[in-house]
């Protein structure tokens, strides 16, 4: 998962060659969280509204979507955002219903400004949090997840993976997907996954049954054996449905005679 995530970040990163950071600080850019990752709750954010919210507050109960982003970034960040606001326009569920969107402000050095610039127009509304913060405490978000980044001051950007995380409702991470190669069959599945269930209803939960998670490329893909163990069951259970009718409607006409 973190070697994929590197490369599709860095191949997208203009001009990287030349770029202000050593071979040794690009090899750090990554993805990759530990064992159990959780967010810190607890950690304040300034929201584009000026008021101050908790992750807690943020996610409010509900599996989220986490998307780390640069407010600045044009070349990574922006496409992402559109990606990810498009593909959630058609995963079926709503936001501040089944689930929250949290995009976190990865370089401390934006504004709230840029944070409303950044999203203007993409996303918005119940269940949707735009969040930044002090350098400290978006570290202490990034290194919880296993987010890495290096500044480059030369070209005044920040080097970084092209990813987010689903979180449950507890704040614990569940998945971590690269954004640009986002489907909206991904993150239907991701935060229904987050969800535990408690989203999506029974088709929902079927399809959790009939797709595994691909850790190396961040993508969901058929479990094509369990598909075909429902279609067979399925089957089993019509056919047994039908004989069991035919038995009762000879034994009606059997009576009748």
């Amino acid at each position: 998962m973190r070697q994929a995530i590197v490369v599709l970040a860095l191949a997208l990163w203009p001009g990287l060659a030349h770029a202000g950071l050593t071979e040794q600080q690009i090899g750090r850019v990554g993805f990759d969280p530990p064992q159990g990752a959780r967010v810190p709750l607890s950690l304040q954010f300034s929201a584009v509204g000026g008021h101050t919210v908790t992750l807690r507050d943020a996610i409010d109960g509900r599996p989220t979507l986490l998307l780390p982003a640069d407010f600045t970034c044009r070349q990574i960040c922006g496409p992402a955002l559109t990606i990810a606001s498009s593909a959630l326009q058609q995963t079926g569920l709503v936001a501040g219903r089944d689930y929250s969107l949290v995009v976190v402000g990865i370089d401390p050095r934006d504004t709230v400004d840029d944070a409303r610039r950044f999203t203007q127009g993409q996303i918005g509304g119940a269940g949707t949090s735009v969040l930044s913060g002090p350098k400290e405490t978006v570290a202490a978000l990034l290194g919880a997840i296993g987010y890495h980044t290096e500044i480059d001051d030369k070209h005044d950007a920040i080097a970084h993976p092209a990813a987010f995380v689903t979180l449950a409702p507890d704040g614990r991470v569940v998945r971590a997907l690269s954004s640009l190669a986002l489907q909206p069959v991904d993150i239907r599945l991701a935060l229904l996954e987050a969800g535990d269930g408690r989203i999506g209803g029974l088709s929902g939960r079927v399809a959790l049954l009939c797709y595994g998670f691909d850790a190396v490329h961040g993508i969901y893909t058929r479990r094509i054996t369990v598909i075909l163990q429902i279609v067979g069951a399925s089957t089993v259970a019509i056919m047994a449905a039908f004989i069991g009718l035919m038995l009762v409607r000879s034994r009606g006409r059997g009576a009748s005679a």
